[in-house]
């Protein structure tokens, strides 16, 4: 494993509820080496999502610095981190986020579509059918299983070959024999592409694959340890 493919120092977030100020995240400094596998576990609300979001530059910390792949995130204005985002990161949600009108093959083609990628669609089906979805290409999310929602949401993740894959609760909303195939897949796709994975989950199951897992409590990392 190289140099780090993330880099958090005093990591902080705030929010304002009703009149008082809440601190979800407080003074996390993390590294995750290039191509490590690292989970992130902890109670719900001890701010597991809200790191992964901050990592993937969805949101803007309070104070601290996030480098990925040796780029400030925090110092970048919203163009440059879109361009950023689009070209190094790939983001898994817990409950899919694909687009209702489009089919399985556009959803996976939009990414490849805005880089400006020729054979969108050709490289949208060919990824499907690496993730079992050959003959469910043309359909709708509301035609598919949560567990195939989930699996065109993988494809889309890593269209564009991304250096740093997210996900965030990816088998939550699945049944576990569901989830356990959802994590083979996504295990297969990052092994091929030889991303770095950073993976929000409640499952001790799921966990157990990572090289390293770090537990979130309070807003504060309690030491990762490694198999």
């Amino acid at each position: 494993m190289g140099s780090p493919m993330i880099q958090v120092r005093d990591l902080v977030m705030r929010l304002s509820s009703g009149g008082r100020t809440l601190t979800i995240l407080d003074r996390i400094t993390l590294d995750v080496a290039d191509g490590e596998f690292c989970a992130v576990t902890g109670p719900s609300g001890s701010g597991k999502s809200t790191l992964l979001g901050l990592i993937a530059g969805l949101d803007a910390p309070s104070a601290g610095s996030i480098a990925v792949a040796g780029v400030d995130i925090t110092r970048l204005d919203e163009d440059a981190l879109a361009h950023f985002r689009r070209d190094t990161i790939g983001y898994v949600f817990q409950s899919y986020h694909l687009i209702p009108t489009l089919t399985a093959v556009e959803n996976v083609a939009v990414p490849l579509e805005l880089a400006g990628r020729p054979g969108a669609l050709a490289a949208a089906r060919a990824l499907l059918a690496e993730v079992g979805l050959a003959d469910r290409v043309d359909h709708y999310p509301a035609q598919l299983s949560g567990g195939e929602q989930q699996r065109v949401a993988l494809a889309r993740a890593v269209a564009l070959r991304p250096a740093l894959l997210l996900a965030d609760e990816p088998t939550g909303n699945l049944d576990s024999a569901t989830g356990a195939h959802i994590i083979d897949v996504l295990l297969a796709l990052r092994r091929e592409r030889a991303s770095t994975l950073v993976l929000v989950t409640h499952d001790p199951a799921l966990a157990r694959h990572a090289d390293r897992v770090m537990t979130l409590r309070d807003g504060r990392l309690e030491n990762g340890h490694g198999r």
